[in-house]
């Protein structure tokens, strides 16, 4: 399975429980996480979607540190089901920095 199938795939789950999970570009800041998930009531959550057993680049490791040190939530996916995982948290509690 290619990352590409699984960024669609959250894309569509979110929109299912009515948030939206834009596409995250910043030029200049090579490494941001691929999706912001924006959820009703305010909530957000970064996410970094990578290919089955892939792990994150160090930039994007040093993106989600700094993103962390924020106080925002971030998520590395790499399967369809870590994706129901993270939706069904979602959809059935609020959304807590990590």
């Amino acid at each position: 399975m290619r990352e590409k199938e699984i960024e669609s795939y959250l894309r569509d789950r979110i929109r299912r429980i009515g948030g939206k999970a834009y596409k995250f570009v910043s030029p200049g800041n090579n490494g941001v996480p691929d999706r912001l998930v924006c959820l009703p009531g305010g909530h957000a959550v970064f996410v970094e979607l990578k290919a089955p057993g892939k792990a994150p680049r160090p930039i994007q490791i040093h993106q989600i540190g700094m993103l962390k040190q924020l106080g925002f939530r971030v998520e590395v996916i790499d399967s369809k089901e870590q994706v129901d995982e993270f939706v069904k948290e979602l959809s059935g509690n609020a959304v807590s920095p990590a």
